[in-house]
């Protein structure tokens, strides 16, 4: 892969912006953008999966209640 190429900026509406080519593309639809002296750096915006997240939760100590202790018996209920 290429480790530079040139580019044009245009405006759109009242935003600079710029078509970034295929191969740069990042992954997702969300990014962060910052300046660094005459550098503008973006990196893609990457979010845990949801079995990570869930990985690093504790266990909860505290038991759950019974629900099913306040319903009334199947064979009471009538249709």
């Amino acid at each position: 892969m290429q480790t530079e190429r040139h580019v044009r900026l245009f405006k759109n509406g009242r935003n600079q912006a710029i078509r970034i080519p295929r191969e740069y593309e990042l992954p997702g639809n969300e990014a962060v953008i910052r300046r660094e002296g005459n550098r503008l750096i973006i990196e893609a915006v990457q979010r845990p999966s949801l079995l990570a997240t869930l990985a690093g939760w504790e266990s909860l100590s505290e038991e759950f209640p019974d629900m099913d202790e306040t319903l009334m018996p199947l064979d009471d209920i009538e249709l």
